[in-house]
């Protein structure tokens, strides 16, 4: 799915999620040293379930030092779902998951969806960066199914998720490649006309 994206505003918060979910369905540090297959499965359960009609956003939280200036919401994920839920209310008001080291946090369109609490009960949490992504799909795929959608991810190739990566400048640096590009391709054509021009005899 092609997505424009324009850059995020600054936030005084200081909350690299709320940035990133702005524009895209993942938020995963990059320095959570996440094998890029591992991201790739888990940015492909989540396009699943986009084309099941159940969106999702998700915000994994390894580190305080993923939260940005809000590090007192550590260990606190039902709190920062909620906090998380109402920085991306102007863009995004569906389900929004929060996972950290010690359990989930849950937000959907104003209030907390406590009839899918016990699904989330039942889903131990892995340790490390990678258990929180395998937490994260195990997690996914069961709301998913609490809510009647069925998640099957192809065997095609899907690019990871960007994470904290400002995908703004990777729009910049593909179009100021694009215009490099165009002028290479028109300086060669006006080359020749140039040298014919110099080998034309005087009058």
């Amino acid at each position: 799915m092609a997505l424009v994206f324009s850059p995020p505003q600054a936030r005084a918060d200081g909350d690299p999620a709320s940035d990133v979910l702005a524009f895209q369905t993942l938020f995963l540090p990059q320095d959570a040293s996440v094998p890029a297959s591992q991201q790739a499965e888990l940015g492909a359960l989540i396009q699943s379930a986009q084309r099941s009609g159940y969106e999702i956003r998700v915000a994994l939280i390894a580190s305080p030092t993923d939260l940005g200036s809000i590090t007192g919401l550590w260990r606190q994920p039902q709190n920062y779902a909620e906090f998380l839920g109402q920085e991306l209310s102007l863009v995004y008001r569906g389900p929004l998951l929060v996972i950290m080291p010690d359990g989930f946090g849950l937000y959907n369109t104003g209030h907390t969806p406590a009839a899918k609490r016990p699904v989330l009960a039942a889903v131990a949490i892995s340790p490390g960066a990678g258990g929180l992504v395998t937490t994260a799909m195990t997690a996914i795929r069961r709301l998913a199914a609490a809510s009647g959608h069925t998640l099957t991810v192809s065997g095609a190739t899907v690019r990871p998720p960007a994470g904290s990566t400002d995908a703004a400048a990777w729009v910049v640096f593909v179009i100021g490649g694009a215009l490099a590009v165009s002028a290479w391709a028109a300086s060669l054509r006006a080359r020749p006309m140039q040298l014919h021009r110099k080998s034309r005899p005087s009058v």
